[in-house]
């Protein structure tokens, strides 16, 4: 250390000035997370986007010649037409069979606790009698729970869509906001997380698998959660369908979150459903709902997962549900890729602040 670099009380000008500027980092970071804050969704989407169809991208720009925004585009139009225009109009006819159900529920146009004291009267005698027995007998609590379950469940889905349409304004923003950016990731992605991954302050032996186990956690849990409950929400709904179910697309849509959960997932929806037209008379309608809930809904996740996800996690299935769950709860419907994504970089980078065993020396 030099005197110029010692001011008059001794103390280190150099550090100071580290300590300033990394001081002044942390203050423009922090303004930078607030100004694109509202735009933190979309922008998420758009990685996850980039991320996922990165390999499309790549193919595109092959066939193209090597024409980077072309290929961006055309690959922009590809996610529009095949993902974003398809869920709009689902989302919507689900929001609409939401509210229905909930008007429905809270005009007294549908008792929820009518049909438990449907199936309770098909019941065998001694059953009805075992229950009675167990404790559980009080019908009458029981139904004016399921009737406040329903209320609420249709009440909140419904909710959301109002929000959504009272800040109409906002999600058309934040929707070509998070466009404009997947274009940019997909054309620069590959040059960008690089650039990034020697940015992180930390050794770069550290950024690489984290990067990496961030990658490959990204696709897993897309591909093991989004689209294996969409495809098991989807037959869930043509099952009810051709069971003659109302509100098919909201049942779909329930089916689809508790495929989260492990083992049971859908039959939490379709058991119910299948009990309820069975005591109600529907023989072979209640027969096929748990002929495909079994055979098709079921199946779907132990054929499927495998094949779309494979090793790529390596996390256990309970701290997935566990994740997703409160990564739903902590961030929205962001939280069905941020949970799980959180937990798996949790679980890999604890392990790299333990100390390294050396190799034996040879002849050892």
């Amino acid at each position: 250390m030099t005197d110029d670099d010692t001011g008059p009380m001794g103390i280190d000008r150099t550090r100071i000035e580290k300590g300033g500027f990394l001081l002044f980092l942390a203050v423009l970071t922090a303004l930078a997370l607030l100004v694109a804050w509202p735009f933190l969704a979309a922008l998420f989407w758009s990685v996850l986007a980039a991320i996922m169809f990165q390999p499309l991208y790549q193919r595109i720009l092959a066939s193209m010649g090597g024409k980077a925004n072309r290929a961006a585009l055309a690959t922009l139009g590809v996610i529009t037409v095949a993902v974003v225009i398809p869920m709009i109009v689902i989302g919507t006819m689900i929001v609409d069979q939401a509210t229905e159900v909930y008007l429905a529920l809270s005009e007294q146009q549908i008792d929820a606790g009518e049909f438990f004291i449907r199936i309770r009267e098909a019941l065998p005698a001694r059953v009805q009698v075992m229950i009675e027995g167990s404790g559980y007998g009080d019908f009458d609590t029981v139904r004016d729970r399921l009737a406040e379950l329903a209320r609420e469940s249709a009440g909140m889905i419904a909710g959301r869509a109002m929000a959504i349409g009272g800040g109409a304004l906002g999600f058309v923003l934040s929707f070509g906001v998070g466009l404009y950016v997947t274009y940019f990731l997909l054309r620069d992605g590959q040059t960008l997380g690089p650039a990034l991954r020697r940015a992180l302050p930390m050794p770069q032996d550290v950024a690489r698998p984290l990067s990496d186990r961030f990658l490959s956690i990204v696709r897993a849990t897309i591909k093991g959660s989004v689209v294996v409950g969409l495809v098991q929400g989807a037959l869930g709904a043509i099952t009810f369908w051709i069971a003659g179910l109302p509100a098919v697309l909201l049942f779909g849509l329930l089916m689809a979150i508790l495929s989260l959960l492990p083992a049971v997932g859908p039959a939490i929806v379709w058991l119910p459903a299948a009990v309820y037209l069975l005591a109600t008379g529907a023989i072979w309608q209640g027969v096929f709902v748990i002929v495909s809930g079994v055979a098709v809904i079921g199946m779907a996740d132990n054929v499927l997962r495998p094949i779309l996800v494979g090793r790529d996690t390596g996390i256990p299935d309970w701290i997935i549900l566990i994740s997703t769950l409160g990564g739903i709860a902590a961030f929205g419907i962001s939280g069905v890729v941020a949970g799980p994504v959180i937990a798996g970089l949790f679980l890999a980078a604890w392990p790299m602040l333990s100390p390294r065993e050396e190799p034996a020396p040879e002849g050892e």
